[in-house]
């Protein structure tokens, strides 16, 4: 029966040393008591049967957990005495790499402290635009610059169309005014010509000179009248052109204003930025971010080269556990570190000692007291075993 085999055995094939331990019975629970019991009475008698059954199985457990530990822990000492055995120049070639990789790993925290750039998701953003930078920020700008350019075309061609027609109102009221002129002149002569008559009529005066003087006036009236209006045709002719021609320039523009504000809405949306001075920000701060992630993966490749250089060496120098010396590189060439480590080690395993002597008690307590009881009570030999078969079967 596997149960009831020493348990003890299991110590066996480990490394014997002189361990003083603090062994304090207090501390440990009190082990089962016959003497409670009635071993006539079936169900009694079952069930600390299987007490110590469930004893002896639980401290065979334990036992083989902590064996495991126990020889990783010895493993870890022995590979340790390997390392001291190295010849120097090993060593100085175990040292070398050891503290590259803690450099690395000082350096990496000072970077992992640092306070970021920017987001990954900024960065991730303009990773993606990174084909058409930094010629983007100039494309950007310069749509920027030219929007004001054409913004103060358009103020200035308003300017002089409001200023032309202006003038062309001017020209208009003039023209108006002349008719007014030339309406009250044609009214006076006829006016001064009926009073003539009238005179010439009754009174009998000569106004031939009066007709001539009359005619004199309306005709330098009419003919300054004529004149201005004249001018204000040809002027007003030049005046309709001149705010046609900025119609059109107006709408050249105008359109020109309408493509380049499109341009700049769909440059905007694409590099997701209000202006260029925020593209251009956000590309630098990029520059530095992808700079930074550079370095930070030369380290990270410098620091894989130099682990898998330390562990190909140690393998080579029968380490058993090679990998573990990544994590505690210091120890390789600083030797306070290493008599730490393995004080540590040396606890841990005097500790996993203890705890074996202890499962391998109770459960050699637990097997003793199991076959105490089928040779004290034969009687109840063939039901005892046949519980310790049962139990085995229903741990299998």
């Amino acid at each position: 029966m596997g149960l009831l085999r020493n348990i003890a055995d299991k110590l066996k094939g480990k490394k014997q040393e002189a361990i003083e331990i603090d062994y304090n019975p207090q501390e440990e629970p009190e082990g089962l008591r016959r003497d409670d019991v009635d071993m006539h009475d079936k169900k009694q008698r079952e069930r600390y049967v299987k007490a110590c059954l469930e004893q002896m199985a639980e401290a065979s457990k334990e036992l083989e957990t902590l064996g495991s530990e126990y020889n990783l822990v010895t493993s870890y000492l022995t590979d340790m005495e390997e390392i001291d055995a190295l010849p120097p120049e090993i060593r100085e070639q175990l040292g070398n790499m050891a503290k590259k990789i803690v450099d690395i790993e000082d350096n990496q925290k000072q970077q992992q402290n640092k306070k970021k750039i920017m987001s990954d998701e900024e960065y991730n953003h303009m990773d993606r635009l990174a084909d058409c930078m930094p010629e983007g920020c100039d494309k950007l700008k310069e749509a920027e610059d030219y929007q004001i350019l054409i913004k103060k075309d358009l103020n200035r061609l308003d300017g002089e169309k409001h200023a032309y027609i202006y003038r062309r109102n001017e020209l208009l009221n003039g023209q108006k005014n002349m008719k007014g002129i030339v309406g009250i002149c044609v009214g006076s002569m006829l006016f001064l010509v009926v009073l003539l008559a009238i005179l010439s009529s009754v009174w009998k005066l000569d106004v031939q000179i009066g007709y001539l003087i009359a005619v004199l006036i309306a005709a330098c009236v009419m003919t300054f009248a004529y004149v201005k209006f004249g001018e204000a045709n040809r002027e007003l002719v030049k005046v309709d052109k001149a705010i046609n021609k900025l119609v059109l320039l107006q709408n050249t523009v105008k359109i020109r204003y309408v493509n380049n504000t499109n341009l700049l809405e769909y440059l905007y949306v694409k590099y997701d930025v209000d202006s260029s001075a925020d593209l251009r920000k956000l590309w630098g701060k990029y520059e530095e971010e992808k700079r930074q992630r550079e370095e930070e993966q030369q380290r990270q490749n410098d620091m894989d080269f130099y682990q898998a250089s330390l562990v190909r060496l140690l393998r080579k120098c029968k380490v058993h556990d090679p990998n573990i010396w990544i994590h505690q590189a210091t120890a390789l060439y600083d030797n306070k570190e290493m008599v730490e480590i393995r004080h540590g080690l040396i606890i841990r395993r005097q500790k996993l000692r203890k705890q074996m002597e202890y499962n391998a008690r109770v459960a050699q307590d637990a097997q003793d007291e199991v076959k105490d009881m089928v040779s004290k009570f034969p009687e109840y030999a063939k039901k005892i075993l046949d519980l310790v078969n049962d139990y085995e079967r229903a741990l299998a």
